[in-house]
């Protein structure tokens, strides 16, 4: 699968800007960088900081420049720039393969390659390229692409309001006021569905990526479903969060999961099984039995014990495919503190 790149970490001092801040001043914005940042946040790549610096002092310079609102959680201090990247990639909950790192000091770059050999480090000094770059290209840039800063910006609220939360998880949760909706894919929904295909790891049941064109057949396909999973709560909109590929073998009367995948970014709000317990609803509604595939990766672990607690049990193995069959009976309603409006599937 070719490299796709969620977030560029920036090194400060000869980078964003020329000069170095604690030795002048009155440092000057490197030609042409506003514009690149403002390139990569609207295709919806995030932006974010590690440099050794001042904290205070660096983020002023930055709010001079009118560039401090481009970047999420940036890591100003004197640890190691590894170390930094480490505590980006947690934050944002993003795989270290997704993060690329620039940088003009080649001590820098060697120490973070050394630690994280997943990073993509680039030398300052082929900035001019960066924009052209495969991994930096997205094949679409969608709604959810261009508000994907707002939206980290949202999650950043959430998690503040959370660490200061006295309560239960659940009493939390509720307190979101969470509204999922699920509803077959549309015209408007394929080229985020793309997306979604490339960019999940974790929460994805098979790994597999599919075109704007595949999804389209199958969208109209009358022997398949595609469902698409979006999410809100009072600080705003998650966007769409998930995707489910479902077949329907009417003679046989079973319906296949053949894709199942959540956007990590809702990996902590207790909703990840709730797609998979409104298609088992649907099956036992329409007198489906239902199996689901799952592709073992390095990352998708979670996704296969989603599976297992809602009642799948492995049928057996062909090649690298696991192949689950529901054994289950009664399927639990959705956890209280979300809502979820569902559209009918046909069977």
């Amino acid at each position: 699968m070719a490299r796709t790149i969620k977030c560029v970490v920036w090194d400060l001092d000869h980078t964003i800007w020329s000069g170095v801040l604690l030795e002048d001043e009155r440092v000057t914005l490197r030609s042409g960088i506003a514009d690149i940042l403002e390139a990569l946040d609207r295709r919806g790549i995030l932006l974010s900081i590690a440099s050794k610096n001042e904290y205070t002092h660096a983020m002023d310079m930055l709010r001079s420049f009118r560039l401090d609102d481009y970047f999420l959680y940036p890591q100003i201090h004197w640890n190691t720039k590894s170390s930094s990247i480490q505590t980006i990639a947690r934050e944002m909950n993003i795989g270290i393969d997704a993060i690329a790192f620039i940088d003009d000091q080649p001590f820098e770059r060697d120490e973070v390659a050394s630690v994280l050999p997943d990073v993509l480090c680039i030398d300052v000094r082929h900035l001019d390229s960066l924009l052209h770059m495969d991994a930096m290209k997205p094949r679409f840039i969608t709604d959810d692409a261009r508000n994907r800063r707002q939206m980290m910006k949202a999650d950043q609220h959430r998690k503040t309001a959370e660490a200061s939360f006295e309560g239960p998880q659940e009493q939390f949760l509720a307190s979101l006021e969470m509204k999922m909706v699920i509803h077959p894919a549309g015209e408007a929904d394929l080229q985020r569905a793309e997306e979604l295909t490339v960019r999940t790891n974790q929460l994805n049941s098979t790994g597999t990526t599919f075109t704007y064109d595949e999804l389209a057949d199958l969208a109209r396909s009358p022997s398949h479903v595609l469902l698409v999973a979006q999410l809100t709560d009072r600080y705003g909109t998650y966007g769409k969060i998930g995707l489910a590929l479902i077949e329907k073998k009417e003679r046989e009367r079973i319906w296949t999961i053949r894709l199942l995948l959540m956007s990590c970014r809702v990996m902590s709000r207790g909703v990840g099984s709730v797609m998979l317990q409104h298609i088992i609803r649907r099956a036992q509604q329409a007198g489906m039995k239902l199996s689901a595939e799952f592709i073992p990766t390095d990352r998708n672990r979670m996704m296969y014990m989603t599976y297992k607690f809602a009642g799948f049990t492995e049928a057996g193995k062909t090649g690298g495919k696991v192949l689950l069959v529901y054994a289950g009976d009664e399927v639990p309603p959705p956890p209280a503190y979300v809502e979820v409006e569902a559209l009918e599937v046909s069977s």
